[in-house]
């Protein structure tokens, strides 16, 4: 299997112009672990919800796991946000 190095600006790039599920859901990951970028599990519950949307359903799992640690006031933030992303794209 092989294995590929995506960094944040890619991902970023990657899922503004053809936004897989797949590309959503690294997002999610790192937001979630702080990888290349700081910790938000508001962003990280974003992307998994919109990765979720576009059938990814691992996506659904960790969102779930992600809104554990989050207060109701972030997690409505969070589906907000990506009502908002969604009405752009």
């Amino acid at each position: 299997m092989a294995r590929f190095e995506f960094g944040y600006r890619d991902l970023q790039d990657g899922a503004a112009s053809a936004p897989g599920a797949d590309a959503l859901f690294q997002l999610g990951l790192m937001y979630s672990a702080g990888r290349d970028v700081e910790v938000n599990l508001i962003e990280a519950h974003k992307w998994f919800n919109l990765a979720a949307l576009r059938g990814n359903d691992i996506a659904r799992q960790y969102r779930m796991e992600v809104a554990r640690d989050m207060s109701k006031s972030d997690i409505s933030k969070a589906q907000r946000l990506a009502r908002q992303w969604l009405a752009v794209k």
